[in-house]
């Protein structure tokens, strides 16, 4: 049973212990992403050092104050919000930080795939939210969304097309884009 305090939002109790334990799986990706995007702040050398050591600062910030979202809006369903270290390591959806990155581009690259697990987690709760008919829920997942992936495209924007480093980066397959030939002169 996830449900342990008194609630009044109409939602049947089996929806509300679903939306909880949903929500208990944000909070703990999230406590889990903030800490390894702290990682990175802490450990980030290289090129660019300053604007990644800056932007790692400010996406922890937002995955921080994600947490508290999602742990308030559990507590707000009459359930235990489950944000321990230990419970997140436990429930969290994204694999272990990658500790052999150590340039700036390794960490990014590490960040980039963590975030978009995160994002996943997030757009997967928005279509469980709709199903179990809770607008509100959904809503915070979905303004939370927002933020992930603008955060993800300032991740992302330090990776493709370089001119730097003269490369393209290569997306993860599952999001790599169809590319047209190039026109020839």
């Amino acid at each position: 049973m996830t449900t342990k305090f008194p609630s009044h939002i109409n939602l049947p109790r089996e929806a509300r212990e679903e939306l909880i334990e949903l929500l208990n799986t944000c909070l703990a990706t999230a406590i889990d992403l903030h800490w390894q995007v702290k990682q990175a702040h802490w450990n980030i050398r290289g090129r660019d050092f300053i604007s990644r050591h800056e932007l790692f600062d400010e996406v922890a910030d937002h995955v921080r104050k994600q947490a508290d979202e999602f742990a308030e809006r559990a507590g707000a369903l009459g359930g235990y919000a489950q944000g321990t270290i230990r419970l997140a390591t436990q429930n969290s959806e994204l694999d272990e930080y990658d500790l052999a990155a150590v340039n700036g581009d390794d960490h990014v690259r590490v960040l980039v795939d963590r975030v978009s697990t995160y994002g996943s987690t997030i757009r997967a709760g928005i279509e469980r939210c709709d199903e179990l008919n809770d607008p509100v829920t959904s809503d915070l997942l979905t303004q939370v969304l927002g933020v992930v992936e603008q955060d993800l495209w300032f991740l992302e924007s330090h990776l493709y097309g370089s001119a730097a480093t003269g490369r393209e980066e290569i997306a993860p397959t599952s999001i790599r884009e169809e590319r047209s030939p190039s026109p020839t002169a």
